[in-house]
């Protein structure tokens, strides 16, 4: 094995795609990694520069060209000089934003536990 190339699951892992390497193996004996278009099973797959990977998330896909192999799980500035990404934006949904909460008036609706402390009060002290 020469230098330029390297295992997907160590390389997922280096370039913090995954949180641990045994995710990053989990993550290709899924069939959740391309490479090159190919659905991979095993995470003892060979990468190296060039290959583009395409990676199925739990909320996203990302689309990676492969700058190089990593040699540690650095900082993420290390990390993000292994690759390119060529991920697609995200698409708009037609959800509206969350609403704010709505406001409501003091007095409106059920009263609060002060507030029915002190009905109670002023019922008992009527008596």
């Amino acid at each position: 094995m020469g230098q330029d190339r390297q295992r997907i699951d160590k390389w997922l892992f280096f370039a913090r795609v995954v949180k641990s390497r045994s995710l990053a193996a989990k993550l290709a004996q899924s069939g959740r990694v391309r490479v090159n278009g190919d659905k991979i099973d095993q995470p003892s797959r060979q990468v190296a520069a060039g290959d583009v990977l395409t990676v199925t998330l739990d909320r996203k896909i990302m689309v990676l060209k492969i700058l190089g192999p990593g040699e540690r799980r650095g900082p993420y500035e290390e990390a993000k000089l292994l690759y390119e990404d060529l991920s697609p934006p995200p698409v708009a949904s037609d959800k509206r934003p969350a609403a704010l909460a709505p406001f409501r008036e003091a007095g409106s609706g059920r009263p609060t536990k002060r507030e029915r402390r002190q009905m109670d009060k002023w019922k008992s002290s009527g008596e």
